[in-house]
């Protein structure tokens, strides 16, 4: 008698694709969160330039109505590009467009501002109490800088924020303390030399934020600092923003041989 063959097939569950919306404010979205993306796994990544704020609606829903349930948690938007007052505007707009448990996850990074300065933040943290600590950002009115000021008043730090504008460094401390209220931020744009060191002397904490490949605090200015416990440079391009950091320190003594003393980060 012939013997039944019997077929079985395991029900195996599809795993969604992980897809990635990249909405980027400037004309070219960013090859660098491009690459990040793809490097952390991505599977398809959907690119948009130019975005503004009234074509973000579309967009999410997209994103949201193709999937349901549970596979909703492999679509997420990144939010980028170098104007980071317009990057915020879309995330509000995202934020907006979601309605009650319908939503993915979405994430704003525009140049780098959240990751850098919470990166910078952290490691002063390991070596000074942030809590009422004097901390001085240079070229604090860039995206960076300004998420750095905005981090360390948020843990109480005295924050002293500088430009080589007084009226752009009020605004940004303005614009900050509409978001914060603790701390302390204070507005500087020394206008020589010695005013410029008097300001430096009063810090535990110095992060340079400046444009890439500027120079904005001599090694010999930043070794004369008695009261300095953390010196971090977010400048990737040399020169340094502050003189005698390099690119791939993490909490270097300062001063050579001196362990217990101030340490560099860049």
């Amino acid at each position: 008698m012939p013997s039944k063959k019997f077929s079985s097939t395991a029900t195996v569950a599809k795993m969604s694709k992980k897809i990635l919306l990249q909405l980027d404010v400037d004309p070219h979205p960013s090859s660098f969160d491009a690459v990040v993306a793809v490097d952390a796994g991505v599977d398809h990544l959907l690119q948009y330039g130019n975005v503004e704020s009234e074509a973000v609606e579309s967009l999410v829903h997209g994103a949201m109505f193709t999937r349901g349930g549970d596979d909703l948690k492999n679509t997420a938007l990144f939010i980028g590009g170098n104007d980071v007052v317009k990057a915020e505007s879309i995330f509000r707009s995202v934020q907006k467009a979601f309605f009650g448990p319908v939503r993915v996850s979405v994430m704003l990074d525009a140049s780098g501002c959240n990751t850098t300065a919470a990166a910078a933040v952290a490691s002063a943290s390991k070596h000074v109490s942030l809590d009422d600590c004097t901390a001085v950002v240079l070229g604090g009115t860039g995206p960076v800088g300004r998420r750095v000021a905005q981090m360390l008043a948020r843990q109480n730090a005295n924050v002293l924020l500088t430009s080589r504008s007084l009226n752009r460094a009020e605004s940004a401390c303005k614009e900050i303390g509409e978001q914060v209220s603790s701390g302390n931020l204070e507005a500087a744009a020394p206008e020589n030399q010695d005013d410029f060191k008097a300001l430096l002397e009063r810090a535990d904490v110095i992060v340079a934020s400046g444009a890439a490949g500027v120079e904005l605090a001599s090694k010999e200015l930043i070794h004369s600092l008695s009261k300095l416990r953390v010196a971090i440079d977010l400048n990737a391009v040399p020169p340094a923003g502050l003189g005698g950091v390099e690119a791939f320190d993490k909490a270097k003594p300062l001063h050579e041989g001196q362990e217990d003393g101030p340490v560099a980060y860049g």
